[in-house]
């Protein structure tokens, strides 16, 4: 049984809409993207150290891997985190029909629930989401998500889409790792407890 893992960003009232760029995630009129940047090279340096450096498949909703492809394929080729990217197994949720074009990425779509339901039960290694809200809510209300992978930065956006919306499927979480920042970004890892409310 594979563990799967999400790697999120927030803000501090629990917004993970378009951290990297103002116009990384426009949908619903959001305007206020590109909040993390002030704090993006400490944060990916303890990224790349903390959920990084172990072995690891991505699984990507189809939005984040369009985002990640155009930016990660055309990368230095000499940066560590960028060729962990560009090597690892990428699992794309998708109904798109073109092909996809970044290395190793594999499409996923159907009886999603199904075939990711097989894919964590087979062999191999982590699996990390990054991003990928949609694909991120569905996983939790499918009882998939064994860990949460969480850095909170210290600003509040007021509107866009929230890791946990109302409605959220009740669980409770163990705390197995924290950390800080000097710039005041905490990271901590949730490990699900399993008969605490989830499915």
């Amino acid at each position: 049984m594979r563990t799967l893992a999400t790697l999120t960003f927030q803000t501090l009232d629990g917004v993970m809409q378009a951290p990297s760029d103002s116009q990384e995630d426009r949908s619903g009129g959001f305007t206020r993207g590109g909040w993390a940047r002030p704090y993006w090279a400490e944060t990916m340096e303890q990224v790349a150290r903390e959920a990084m450096a172990e072995p690891y498949d991505l699984l990507l909703g189809g939005a984040t891997y369009d985002s990640f492809a155009a930016h990660f394929s055309r990368a230095e080729p000499g940066e560590p985190l960028t060729a962990r990217l560009n090597d690892a197994n990428k699992y794309v949720v998708t109904s798109r029909v073109d092909a996809l074009r970044w290395r190793n990425a594999t499409k996923i779509d159907g009886d999603v629930q199904q075939a990711l339901t097989q894919l964590k039960t087979g062999a191999g290694p982590l699996l990390q989401v990054h991003g990928s809200w949609r694909l991120v809510q569905s996983l939790l209300s499918w009882g998939l998500v064994d860990e949460l992978r969480l850095w909170t930065f210290p600003v509040v956006v007021g509107c866009g889409k929230r890791l946990f919306p109302d409605g959220a499927t009740p669980a409770g979480y163990e705390l197995i790792r924290c950390g800080s920042g000097p710039s005041g970004v905490v990271m901590q890892f949730y490990r699900l407890m399993r008969g605490s409310g989830a499915a």
